[in-house]
């Protein structure tokens, strides 16, 4: 069950972080939720301590603190791949 949440919360995410970054036409579905669990386990890492985290989307789906830096991670790793892959950030 706490997989099918994290897939669930990580489509979420991603898909929230796409919009921010305005890349929501060029992924779909399966690149939301991956973009929404490697942001989480990217946020976690790096901003987990400053939000509160105590995990991943994969340990704690339903923590506030997860959640803001999932999402924050998600941000950071759609800015880095936009980085690489036209040269500017948006």
């Amino acid at each position: 069950m706490g997989l099918i949440l994290a897939l669930i919360i990580g489509g979420i995410i991603g898909w929230l972080a796409s919009i921010i970054m305005r890349t929501n036409a060029q992924q779909g579905l399966l690149m939301n939720i991956v973009v929404g669990i490697v942001g989480s386990l990217l946020g976690s890492f790096l901003l987990g301590r400053f939000f509160g985290a105590e995990g991943s989307l994969l340990n704690s789906p339903l923590d506030g603190g997860t959640l803001l830096a999932a999402l924050v991670g998600a941000v950071i790793l759609l800015a880095v791949v936009n980085l690489f892959r036209r040269g500017a950030v948006r």
